[in-house]
């Protein structure tokens, strides 16, 4: 069986626009003898509340029907879309429908609905309770959806369907002899192997040919990486070059591949970054991006990041020195923008600065409060530093229609080393999921790997990468001021959020000293409220901050 596996890039609610993709792929592949698409793809993945809305489910059931017909010359083709279960008000399925000949020949219904971390699916979404195969050019084929296929091991949640039917077994009993899965699998430093690991097992323990399909592109915090994979008795038959979005055909009787050679995982944090800001910001909207140039590390990858998305000539970067600036940090901002072609503008923010000090300060004065920078240190003179730049940068964005871009890492993040209102501002944070350790790493695969690419040199100076971290808010401010070493910090940051590891647990697997581990989680839960208003962040960890971690803002916080 010749099947095209199409990793389309769907835009969320756009289920007209969809239905397009999949009609324009379908007619390039008229050779194949099955062409499938991935989860959802008709709708979108997630599509989360516009479940909720008959009228979206009426135009989904509407656009199979119109497909159907549109594609009545095409062979046998699988898609994945939200229908109706049933006459049960409300009632919906997470369904791939088959069509073929001009009508729906078949249907499946989701079986494990994931109910975890970004996963809401029980909240949409009625189960499925039966095997489907249909028989499609001599084959049996059986259907499955994304966690059909992975059973939450892909995640450490497989103990949730503990007592569950298998489906992969089901489809085997009911006679598949190939096993089509569709997914909208988001992107996970590192899944990407336990997903090749999940298919070979279940292609040699069955003896079957497993297709496993997953969407492409990003919608809000969520990135896909558009992966192709085909295995039979445990073997690669057939793989599509990840994250290019291109299809994969394959005849289940190929011959194995060789093993192809694994990106690295900071390659993939480099690709899927720039997955997620271009499409945040197309489907946005956007055609340009803006951001604050301080010289340091953040927003110096920020930059490459956004200038491989969007192009260097979209990106306007804009250096905003204080008295408390170093002369070097200017000239990284300059060089960086040079480097990867973008503009870099001049804004001293002295001016506004004082102005706001005049008129703080006579506050303050009839408030009998002492004005600022009376005592060191003065968090509200620093904090009223980065909001005027966050100030500049909004009226950057509202004049030139680029989307700003925020610049925090995770590390700062969890500890509440940001200002809301100003190095916060933003409508998408790119770094938001990654540690500190990991804004190094990319930097420096950047500059190891700039041709390939995309960059004419090395984009990011080797002095942003050298120096040591400053806000560069105070005289000789270092991070390590009121912040442990990053290794330290980030290692906290990565066993309490991504691993929910308690003070003692830490304390012991790490040898921390005691009190800088409490003093650390004591700041991760007093800075939940600044988090919640965070711009969207592109999520690459296991835990991100945002929809997977819902943590209550007014709560007690305990010693652990």
């Amino acid at each position: 069986m010749r099947a095209a596996l199409i990793p389309i890039n769907p835009k969320v609610g756009d289920v007209r626009g969809n239905a397009a993709l999949i009609e324009r792929a379908a007619a390039k592949h008229r050779d194949a003898d099955v062409i499938a698409f991935p989860e959802l793809c008709l709708a979108g993945y997630p599509p989360r509340d516009l479940l909720l809305h008959e009228s979206f489910i009426d135009q989904c059931e509407h656009e199979v029907d119109r497909l159907a017909a549109a594609l009545r010359d095409a062979p046998p083709v699988i898609l994945g879309t939200p229908l109706r279960h049933g006459s049960r008000p409300g009632a919906v399925t997470n369904s791939l429908v088959v069509l073929h000949n001009g009508a729906r020949i078949g249907r499946y219904d989701k079986r494990l609905l994931p109910n975890y971390d970004v996963f809401d699916e029980l909240r949409y979404f009625v189960p499925g309770d039966h095997a489907v195969v249909v028989d499609i050019a001599g084959e049996r084929v059986g259907l499955s959806v994304c966690e059909d296929l992975w059973g939450g091991v892909d995640a450490g949640t497989q103990s949730r369907y503990r007592g569950e039917p298998d489906p992969i077994s089901g489809l085997v009993a009911a006679g598949a002899t190939v096993v089509i899965n569709a997914s909208a699998s988001p992107f996970v430093t590192g899944k990407q192997r336990r997903h090749r690991s999940i298919v070979s097992s279940h292609a040699e323990r069955h003896g079957v040919v497993i297709l496993s399909i997953n969407q492409h592109g990003a919608n809000d915090d969520l990135i896909f990486d558009g992966a192709a994979l085909a295995q039979r008795a445990g073997q690669t038959i057939g793989e599509n070059e990840r994250w290019s979005g291109k299809p994969l055909v394959v005849d289940t009787a190929s011959e194995p591949l060789a093993a192809p050679a694994a990106m690295s995982d900071d390659l993939e944090l480099v690709e899927a970054l720039t997955l997620g800001v271009r499409d945040y910001a197309r489907k946005s909207g956007f055609t340009s991006a803006c951001l604050g140039l301080s010289g340091g590390i953040d927003s110096a990858v920020t930059a490459a990041i956004a200038t491989r998305a969007l192009g260097g000539a979209d990106i306007i970067g804009v250096a905003m020195p204080s008295k408390y600036s170093s002369s070097h940090s200017v000239e990284d901002a300059h060089d960086l923008a040079r480097r990867i072609g973008c503009a870099c503008w001049d804004a001293p923010i002295a001016g506004p600065f004082e102005g706001y000090r005049s008129t703080i300060d006579k506050l303050f004065e009839q408030m009998s409060h002492a004005p600022l920078a009376a005592q060191r240190p003065d968090l509200t003179e620093e904090n009223l530093q980065s909001r005027v730049r966050g100030t500049l940068m909004m009226a950057v964005s509202n004049r030139t229609g680029a989307l700003l871009l925020t610049t925090g890492n995770k590390s700062e993040l969890a500890v509440g080393y940001s200002t809301l209102y100003g190095d916060m501002n933003g409508g998408l944070a790119v770094l938001s999921d990654l540690l500190k350790k990991d804004v190094y790493a990319i930097a420096r695969v950047m500059n190891a790997n700039h041709a390939e690419l995309g960059f004419a040199e090395p984009p990011i100076p080797e002095s942003t990468i050298d120096k040591p971290p400053s806000a560069e808010l105070a005289p000789d401010q270092r991070d390590e001021d009121s912040l442990p070493p990053y290794d330290m910090l980030d290692e906290i940051v990565r066993q309490r959020v991504d691993l929910r590891e308690s003070a003692d647990q830490i304390i012991d697997a790490a040898g921390f000293d005691a009190d800088s581990v409490r003093s650390m989680l004591r700041l991760i839960a007093i800075n939940e409220y600044k988090r919640k208003q965070l711009a969207v962040g592109l999520k690459v960890s296991p835990v991100a901050f945002g929809r997977g971690r819902r943590m209550p803002l007014a709560r007690h916080i305990g010693a652990d």
